[in-house]
């Protein structure tokens, strides 16, 4: 099969979920003998490889300015669709969905995965989420194929839309088999292993790393905080946060790849995700599968992954809760690490990205036959 994806910024992912979801799902699909290209933004990598890991890579010139680099990449990128013999057009996310009526038009057959509600999102604003709205309206009417990543998306849709059940697919993120590393990277920052609580996601609102802070400030403990991430067009909350966390033992790294991540993640005492809201909580994922306690605001989302006992949460946006569990697991270590081993256990068991492409190639082949 010759496949298309457009949404995502593009490939090697160098952050997002939705980049690391195309990434690792294209690499694996060529693998099994399809030709994936994948459109990329020309604002996402300086270096622009033609080819990464056998993907074929297309850049689409488009602008900085943050209510039109996507709009404008995801008309072009599916303009020129219509000129090349694909299969199938995968769209990814709601806002490029809102353009994916383009090549139904011209009888393509097209899949959109939706990866959240991003209207809800308080970076965009009022234009913008009337906008991510359109494209959720158009992804329920015109695709042959809806992919959502989390069961809580699949109920919102059978209930608002009417959507044959055959025609919506739950496909999660997934994870790979982790192996953990020692402190030596994280040394830089005064860190070691199991003395620091560690929140890693992109710096946006609905992330909820303001409520951490909050709580980290009203708390006595040895243990530092890290907050590592960097700004996705939110350089003005980003700077709340600096100022925010006046206390010498919270610690901002900016965006982190490589084996840096991989070394904060390993020791970590405790992974927090105080978020307002997600889609499929990746960075959950892969601190579940460092085998790391995680502690999650209670909204669906959180809760489909952890389950009972497979994590703590507290009540969402609320600082004081989130406080007392962080206390509490500070004192008890050995919950915290009984708690970790079966995170690990568990998302091993049900979150692969081996079986997400398998799932996703299953969807093509049902479409084309």
């Amino acid at each position: 099969m010759k496949i298309a994806m457009i949404g995502q910024k593009g490939i090697p992912s160098s952050e997002g979920g939705v980049e690391r979801h195309v990434e690792e799902i294209a690499t694996r699909l060529v693998k099994k003998g399809h030709e994936i290209t994948v459109y990329c933004r020309s604002t996402y990598s300086e270096q622009a490889p033609p080819v990464y890991q056998g993907v074929d890579l297309s850049y689409i010139k488009t602008s900085k300015r943050k209510n039109f680099e996507a709009i404008i990449y995801t008309y072009r990128a599916s303009i020129d669709t219509l000129y090349r013999n694909f299969d199938i057009i995968h769209y990814h996310a709601l806002g490029p969905a809102s353009l994916s009526f383009i090549p139904e038009i011209f009888r393509k057959k097209v899949v959109i995965t939706v990866h959240g509600l991003d209207w809800q999102r308080d970076k965009w604003g009022r234009f913008a989420k009337l906008y991510l709205k359109v494209g959720e309206h158009v992804s329920a009417r015109f695709p042959d194929k809806i992919i959502v990543v989390s069961e809580n998306l699949r109920d919102y849709y059978l209930h608002k839309y009417v959507i044959n059940s055959v025609d919506i697919v739950h496909i999660p993120n997934g994870v790979n088999v982790n192996t953990p590393k020692e402190s030596n990277l994280i040394k830089t920052y005064g860190l070691a292993s199991d003395n620091y609580i560690l929140f890693l996601a992109r710096l946006v609102p609905e992330k909820g790393a303001h409520y951490l802070i909050q709580a980290y400030n009203e708390m006595k403990t040895d243990k530092k905080l890290v907050i590592a991430g960097g700004s996705s067009h939110t350089d003005s909350y980003v700077k709340s946060l600096i100022s925010d966390a006046n206390n010498e033992n919270i610690i901002f790294t900016g965006n982190v790849h490589g084996e840096l991540l991989e070394e904060l993640f390993s020791n970590a005492y405790v992974y927090v995700l105080p978020s307002d809201i997600e889609g499929m909580p990746l960075t959950l994922l892969e601190a579940m599968s460092y085998a790391r306690c995680c502690l999650v605001s209670d909204i669906p989302e959180n809760m489909e992954v952890i389950k009972r006992d497979c994590g703590f949460s507290f009540k969402k946006s609320n600082p004081d809760d989130l406080k007392a569990v962080l206390l509490y697991l500070l004192s008890n270590q050995a919950i915290v690490k009984g708690t970790g081993v079966k995170a690990y256990e568990k998302v091993m068991k049900l979150y692969n990205w081996d079986s997400v492409a398998e799932k996703t190639e299953k969807v093509y082949l049902d479409l084309l036959n």
